[in-house]
């Protein structure tokens, strides 16, 4: 009897891991498939969550999360997981180098062994959608928000100069001195910065993944066939304006010298831009539109509304179709166009979005996914020389400082976020994960990590 007793508490000791469900008292949590019949005989039985929505869909929602590895010589090694990456640590094999994304630094020779990586591109206009992958999961995967206020500080730069030359009555004036747009291969500076962004987001992920391949997905927009359908032949190099002295005489005509707001033919006509040049508008005959110079005046000074139909712009276009030519000849990598990618993503079943698509492009099918990761282009200077604060005299910046905004400091055991910069650069004003807003003097702080141009 006593040995009877000993079995029992032995069996009841031990873990058992399969669930009846025909029990009362624990809600059943077994998957759709062994629901039939249980019996103690099944083998590989486990205790799976009790809501089972999420069981089935923890295979599409689990994400994984790498850590970046360089050696010695700053070469980017195999990532590794955040558990060996912490014993690396302990242990004083490894130090970090870098928070954002997070990766270390051998401090030892080891093994070199890799394999191969392949790093998908999704180009855009306002975001970049990028993926690295192996055959067996993904390594890295997120967007990078790209700048778009290029144009408007370009604009505002050449505002001052323009008042600072007037100034200067010794001055003879110049004109014809763009040399840089005579050039061959010379791109404006916004759609520059924005060719050049994607580069250096394929070189920063090379800094720490030893990417073996680069695709990159490119398209060939035609901006005249998206406004008319028909043209065709010679009807490229003719255009709209075929015919017509200048481009008011088209806009005149074309709207047949009546007014667009009072709908009157009679007086003198001016020619009105529909989204303002200072809003990025251009001088194209659909931003155009004709009024009487009264109705132009009182619509600027707010007395009449009047809602125009805004045509779309093209400017997306531009730098669509110089990815191609600038970035895939400049980087030496593999292109594929659009229309693969979006058929590829629906045969997979997943979102438009921009890393899914990069996914995608990097010919990724049932790899395990990795944490996304949302980046942003910054401002690596600021140019601000002067400014003028009320009831003080103006305070002229007069040298670039060492610490510049978004780097990250050291401050009292602490990592915080710089936001500027004052008292002639003897103070430095920070940021913490709360907002809170903390100033101290310079010699207080240690520089951790540089901001750069994209912030992770």
């Amino acid at each position: 009897m006593v040995e009877k007793m000993e079995n029992i508490q032995q069996q009841f000791g031990k873990r058992n891991t399969c669930i009846p469900t025909n029990t009362s008292l624990v809600c059943s949590s077994m998957v759709l498939s062994l629901k039939k019949e249980v019996t103690l005989s099944e083998q590989n039985l486990k205790t799976f969550s009790n809501n089972i929505e999420e069981n089935q869909l923890s295979c599409k929602t689990e994400r994984t999360t790498s850590v970046f590895v360089i050696n010695l010589r700053k070469q980017p090694l195999m990532p590794t997981t955040p558990r060996n990456a912490r014993k690396l640590l302990q242990q004083k094999k490894a130090k970090v180098v870098s928070c954002k994304p997070f990766t270390i630094q051998l401090l030892q020779a080891t093994g070199e062994t890799k394999q191969e990586i392949t790093l998908g591109i999704d180009s855009g206009y306002k975001k970049i959608g990028f993926s690295a992958i192996t055959k067996k999961q993904e390594l890295i995967s997120g967007e990078l928000k790209l700048r778009t206020n290029v144009s408007d500080k370009l604009t505002e730069r050449a505002m001052y100069r323009r008042n600072k030359r007037n100034k200067l009555w010794y001055r003879q004036p110049r004109f014809m001195n763009r040399v840089s747009s005579k050039k061959k291969g010379w791109l404006p500076p916004s759609v520059k910065h924005k060719v050049e962004s994607h580069i250096r987001l394929v070189n920063k992920i090379k800094t720490f993944l030893p990417i073996t391949k680069t695709i990159i997905e490119v398209a060939k927009f035609d901006a005249q066939k998206l406004q008319n359908v028909d043209i065709e032949g010679v009807e490229y190099q003719q255009g709209q304006m075929k015919g017509y002295d200048n481009l008011r005489a088209f806009v005149l005509q074309r709207d047949n010298y009546t007014c667009q707001i009072c709908k009157k033919k009679e007086g003198i006509f001016d020619v009105h831009h529909i989204i303002q040049r200072k809003d990025g508008g251009s001088n194209r005959p659909d931003n155009l539109s004709t009024l009487h110079i009264k109705c132009h005046k009182d619509f600027h000074s707010g007395k009449i509304k009047h809602i125009f139909n805004k045509t779309k712009s093209f400017k997306q276009t531009v730098i669509m179709n110089n990815i191609r030519k600038y970035i895939v000849d400049k980087i030496g990598c593999n292109y594929t166009f659009g229309y693969i990618t979006k058929r590829k993503r629906l045969e997979l079943g997943l979102d438009k979005t921009h890393y899914n698509d990069a996914f995608v492009i990097a010919s990724g099918t049932t790899q395990i996914r990795s944490k996304i990761l949302l980046s942003k282009q910054i401002r690596r200077n600021n140019r601000c020389l002067q400014i003028n604060r009320k009831g003080f005299k103006p305070s002229i910046r007069r040298k670039r400082y060492n610490i510049q905004s978004n780097d990250v400091v050291q401050y009292q055991g602490r990592k915080l976020i710089v936001k500027g910069m004052f008292n002639y650069g003897k103070w430095i004003r920070m940021v913490d994960n709360f907002g809170n807003i903390i100033n101290s003097n310079v010699k207080n702080v240690e520089v951790k990590y540089y901001g750069k141009g994209i912030q992770i």
